[in-house]
């Protein structure tokens, strides 16, 4: 049995004013700088971006969020768990999985576009259950996502991508995209070869069923991640 189309038009609407953004950067469980200290200013707010932007470069750090500017370079190591907090102490409000890229940048990160080589060392999806159920989401009611740097991430600059994508308009083919990039200074040892690479865009198509997916229904397709597998660390 199908859910109605009123509890579909009542949970898009209660879900309306749940936007978010991640701009405020997390070192080892404690906050460091304020809102887009070490984060590229986005254009469009708290608002989420839409599959029309996963053929645009802007898929990278979201609208508008460019090289320069005041954005900062914090200094971490190999091994640290980072962080990234959603605004004004706001939640994640939509169900959806989360995902964390990293590319290396050639010299400064702050002159970076990121139109490098990518690799995901993140993802967080279903908790439990089916995708139908919003708190079946591992992310879902969080105010943050968090990674451990892999130990043997080659030293560098670079730029670190997170994403969520909100899944309650995906059957309209309206999935919701939150994406900021940080600027991250990386020391350590080395010794592992990120992989798969991947380019920005490139990594997703709007038909691919983690992204045009149906949560309103009682019988929920398995979920399947959308993107490139995630670096195994090695």
């Amino acid at each position: 049995m199908k859910i109605s189309s009123f509890a579909i038009l009542a949970g898009l609407a209660a879900q309306a004013q749940a936007h978010y953004i991640f701009n405020i950067l997390i070192v080892n469980g404690q906050r460091v700088g304020g809102e887009y200290s070490y984060v590229r200013r986005n254009s469009n707010g708290y608002d989420p971006a839409f599959p029309d932007i996963l053929t645009s470069e802007e898929l990278r750090c979201n609208r508008g969020a460019k090289p320069g500017g005041n954005v900062q370079t914090y200094d971490v190591n190999a091994g640290d768990k980072i962080g990234f907090k959603v605004f004004n102490n706001e939640l994640i409000e939509h169900p959806g999985p989360g995902f964390i890229y990293m590319s290396k940048a050639p010299s400064s990160v702050a002159t970076y576009d990121g139109s490098g080589e990518w690799f995901k060392v993140y993802e967080t999806g279903l908790c439990r259950g089916g995708g139908n159920v919003d708190t079946n989401w591992c992310s879902y009611n969080k105010d943050r996502l968090e990674f451990t740097i892999p130990p043997k991430t080659p030293p560098g600059e670079y730029l670190v991508r997170i994403e969520h994508i909100g899944l309650h308009e995906g059957h309209n083919r309206r999935a919701q995209f939150y994406i900021t990039c940080a600027q991250l200074r990386i020391s350590g040892p080395g010794g592992g070869n990120p992989s798969p690479l991947v380019r920005i865009p490139g990594i997703y198509n709007a038909n691919d069923p983690g992204i045009a997916y149906n949560k309103w229904t009682n019988n929920p397709a398995a979920y399947r991640m959308p993107g490139p597998a995630v670096w195994n660390g090695n």
